[in-house]
């Protein structure tokens, strides 16, 4: 069996986290993939402190076991949902699109454990100097917002940086990709767009049958241009966004902020998987069927635990 200080130093199962996806991890994916000993985390997103509060005390009445809260610290509510998340007993956060210096003395005065989600070495170190318990190295691989480094690159490479634990997070979806992460130091790994199909799931179908459907090469990163890219899976909203991105002179920054706004919650919640934003990391491809939660973890450590006692034939 897989073991380590993450699942270890917070009760959980496995070392697994549930990326906290926009408009995707509501309580009952949180919940699911609590119960199936990973650690499930509600996105606040942009949800005002009053929402966040309903959805974790929804979540506390479908799982007994830990669970977290992904603090986006570019929403405007962002100081609200650090205060909803103390007031609710809360003990593990992730946060991104941002730095959580300004919460952390008051969050890890609650006795909260802070896993800031990184994409570089530097910032993984000052994540460190100010307090935080490990930090999620996620490469550009993953769905959603993006770095420039790969996976295999940022992550020993942040292991090297920090003496906090590391938890690998992008182009991770199956035990061969746990297993290398292990290799390269990490001690615990996020999984994003495998649970978008789990049954526990409650986006839109439309969205869960288009990551399905993915090969290899579906996805594109819009957004370069804003200084925010994004990895999603290939439609008629991104080759209309990647027409005017790169048509500087006719379309303002304005206008293609204008033109995103809304589009993750017309996919995910509306199913429109055309002119909506289908969020997906590059192994959408190797997602192939709808399973629970459970059935998904307990697949994927049982390979990587294959994989890992079958190294040694490498090795003479």
């Amino acid at each position: 069996m897989i073991s380590t200080v993450i699942d270890q130093s917070l009760n959980l199962e496995f070392p697994i986290f549930q990326g906290g996806m926009a408009w995707v991890a509501d309580a009952y994916l949180a919940a699911g993939v609590s119960n199936a000993g990973g650690l499930g985390l509600i996105a606040a997103m942009n949800s005002n402190g009053e929402q966040l509060r309903a959805e974790i005390r929804k979540c506390k009445e479908l799982t007994d076991k830990p669970f977290g809260v992904n603090v986006m610290l570019a929403s405007p509510y962002a100081d609200e949902a650090a205060q909803v998340v103390i007031d609710e007993g809360i003990k593990i956060i992730t946060t991104g699109a941002g730095n959580p210096g300004k919460y952390m003395e008051k969050w890890t005065e609650a006795g909260i454990k802070v896993i800031p989600v990184v994409a570089s070495v530097a910032l993984a170190r000052k994540m460190e100097k100010s307090g935080a318990y490990a930090v999620i190295a996620e490469g550009g691989e993953s769905g959603g917002h993006v770095g420039d480094l790969t996976t295999m690159a940022l992550v020993p490479q942040v292991v090297d940086a920090v003496s906090i634990p590391v938890i690998a997070a992008g182009g991770i979806c199956d035990g061969r990709q746990i297993a290398a992460a292990f290799m390269l130091g990490a001690v615990g790994v996020q999984v994003g767009t495998r649970f978008l199909v789990a049954k526990e799931c409650t986006i839109a179908q439309e969205y869960k049958d288009r990551v399905l459907k993915a090969k290899d090469i579906d996805t594109v990163v819009t957004g370069k241009r804003l200084g925010h890219p994004v990895r999603s899976i290939r439609n008629a909203f991104t080759r209309e966004y990647l027409k005017k991105e790169y048509n500087e002179a006719e379309y303002s920054n304005e206008e293609l902020e204008k033109l995103g706004t809304g589009t993750v919650r017309l996919a995910v919640r509306g199913g429109d998987v055309s002119n909506g934003t289908v969020l997906a990391g590059q192994v959408a491809a190797m997602v192939k069927k709808e399973q629970t939660a459970r059935e998904m973890i307990e697949e994927m450590f049982e390979q990587a635990e294959e994989v890992l006692n079958g190294a040694t034939k490498w090795v003479k």
